[in-house]
């Protein structure tokens, strides 16, 4: 089957708006798949998959959810049907390109079918709530999202504009991709580094190193959505070894700040067996926005304000001991294939002498909860340098080499 652009949404209330992108895609030679998710009413023009295709995927038909006049039922089934039919056209690598408009409501529908697809294939969507929070839009997959500015209604000067443009953004994505010669996959061994602006000294030299010696180095910014697709490429088989340097995002998670990537972060390395080595870097602090939204509650803590949209509160003696046991028991789950680096002298570019979270206390809370848990066939090296020397990041390097080449 040749590729196609696969356009998603309800053409019974959009069909128009649709319309006209498809025909600008037609005009350029691309070809095109519609998938209709609309339940209200008759499609202004015919898909090439119809609603009632959609809704039997998600388990119920058009007609029972007409009658049962539950949009977020609706809503729910329409979401699983097309995310189950956009993951079998990957499958048959059928599609060039996904694209998909609408409000909060067509936003998810198509969002979920854009979840479904790879990294890699592009994804474009033209929302209502572009300019809000896009985080349950966007995930952990490269969705591009395209404010609406207006709602989409109806074809005016305006959104003429803006629809234009985004199907000239198809066309490109499809003509670029046609035109490159394919990338070569496969030829480095692929890793995984997570990093924060705190550890980025002891990150960039050990990605450096690795790359000197062959190996692909991708780097996830831990800020929750980081984590989050580093374990989500881990668990797809893309990335064979793990350089768990940042850990941060289990300090939000256990604390409440607004990078954590969830309970399930640090899993998939131990489901996959893959080698890894991992630190303890910036689990001194917990991320929060401007100062002015840190809960009441923190009031008394300590506090440095990274950026005007970042504040970051220091981690307390009990709190590092907790993420300590925390760490040990997520690394126990892969006890043969771990090595845990631990710097003493300081986890992040504040924790150390002089600087605003300079903790003595807090590391040795953070050692002890962390070997009072640990599995004895995880090897723990001390190191008497932070987290950010050279001597630690050479250290990091070489362990690696060693395990992943075992």
């Amino acid at each position: 089957m040749a590729k196609k652009a696969v356009l998603i949404g309800a053409l019974d209330t959009k069909g128009q708006e649709f319309s006209f992108v498809r025909n600008i895609l037609q005009g350029a030679g691309i070809e095109t798949l519609v998938m209709d998710t609309g339940v209200l009413g008759t499609p202004v023009f015919t898909p090439d998959i119809s609603s009632d295709e959609v809704a039997v995927a998600g388990g119920t038909t058009v007609a029972l959810l007409r009658e049962e006049q539950d949009r977020g039922k609706a809503i729910a089934a329409m979401t699983s049907g097309v995310a189950k039919l956009v993951a079998r056209l990957v499958k048959e690598d059928a599609v060039a390109v996904l694209f998909g408009m609408g409000g909060s409501a067509g936003t998810t529908v198509s969002a979920s079918a854009m979840q479904a697809a790879p990294v890699g294939i592009p994804k474009l969507l033209v929302s209502t709530v572009a300019s809000g929070n896009t985080r349950p839009y966007v995930g952990e997959k490269d969705v591009m999202m395209m404010y609406s500015v207006i709602d989409i209604a109806g074809l005016n000067s305006l959104s003429i504009r803006i629809l234009r443009n985004a199907a000239y953004a198809l066309i490109g994505m499809v003509q670029g991709l046609q035109a490159e010669a394919p990338i070569a996959v496969g030829t480095k061994p692929m890793l995984g580094m997570t990093m924060f602006g705190v550890t980025t000294p002891c990150c960039t030299q050990v990605r450096e190193s690795l790359e000197a010696k062959g190996y692909e180095v991708l780097v996830f910014h831990a800020t929750g959505t980081g984590g989050r697709a580093m374990e989500d490429l881990i668990r797809s088989g893309f990335i064979q070894g793990v350089l768990d340097i940042t850990t941060t995002e289990l300090a939000d998670d256990l604390v409440g700040g607004i990078f954590t990537a969830g309970p399930t972060r640090m899993d998939a390395a131990g489901e996959r067996g893959i080698p890894q080595i991992v630190s303890v870097g910036a689990l001194d602090m917990v991320n929060f926005g401007p100062s002015e939204t840190v809960p009441p509650q923190f009031k008394d803590r300590t506090f440095y304000q990274h950026n005007p949209t970042t504040t970051l509160m220091r981690t307390t003696v009990e709190e590092n001991r907790e993420l300590g046991k925390r760490l040990a028991q997520k690394l126990n789950n892969n006890a043969a294939q771990t090595v845990v680096i631990f710097p003493h002298g300081g986890v992040s570019l504040l924790d150390m002498d002089g600087k605003p979270f300079a903790g003595v206390a807090e590391r040795m809370a953070l050692f002890e909860g962390l070997k009072s848990e640990l599995s004895p066939e995880i090897f723990l090296i001390e190191t008497d340098g932070a987290i950010n020397d050279p001597a630690v990041a050479e250290r990091i390097a070489t362990e690696f080499l060693t395990l992943f080449n075992k």
